[in-house]
Order: structure tokens, then C-alpha cells, then sequence
């Protein structure tokens, strides 16, 4: 039994194969490549888009927030704008909470 300890002790490790390190810094650029296209890249195309809907908002639109509510833009300012969501019902909202431009006549049908 004593004649195996010692020989398990020699055995060597198993070596690494050559070029291991340059393999994971190639995956870790692929890695980063697939994130940029998949996530970042299609995030950042929706916020210029989001940002571009906001700087075209004038009174007469029909939006939609956030929330859910739909209504016709009345008054627009610097971050504020404000929603007629019924006849003689106004509310004052921020303009990042717009999230799309409905065509025109939605309301009436709603």
C-alpha cells in the first residue's frame, strides 16, 4: 500500500496545450463583439429614435406614455408637456414618458 503514494505523488500534472492563452483573449473579443452587436448596439439605435420622436412632439399630436395613457398633446415645453386626455382633461406629463406617435384620429375611435 505504501509502494502507491509514492508513485501517485510523481506523476506530472497535465500539461496545457500551447497557444491557450491566445484562444481565450480570441473568445473574449468574440464574447464582447456578440454583446455589442446583440445588446448595446440596438439599444443605442432606439434611444436616437426615442430622442428624435420627442424633438418632432407639437400640439396636435396623439401619443401614447408609459403608463398607458393616450392623448393629444396640447402645450409642449422644455420636459413637461401637456396631455388632453378627455374633453376639459388635461395633464401635465414628462416628455420622456412618451413612448410612440399614434396617427391621427385615434382618439376618436378610442
Amino acid at each position: 500500500m505504501n509502494a502507491l503514494i509514492p508513485s501517485a505523488w510523481a506523476q506530472a500534472g497535465a500539461a496545457q496545450a500551447p497557444g491557450g492563452q491566445i484562444q481565450f483573449i480570441v473568445l473574449m473579443v468574440v464574447l464582447i463583439g456578440v454583446f455589442y452587436f446583440m445588446l448595446i448596439r440596438p439599444q443605442t439605435k432606439r434611444n436616437k429614435e426615442h430622442q428624435a420622436l420627442l424633438a418632432q412632439l407639437k400640439a396636435g399630436d396623439e401619443v401614447v406614455t408609459s403608463g398607458g395613457i393616450i392623448g393629444r398633446v396640447t402645450d409642449v415645453g422644455d420636459t413637461f408637456l401637456t396631455l388632453e386626455i378627455a374633453d376639459g382633461v388635461r395633464i401635465k406629463v414628462q416628455k420622456a414618458q412618451v413612448t410612440s406617435l399614434m396617427p391621427k384620429g385615434t382618439l376618436k375611435n378610442a
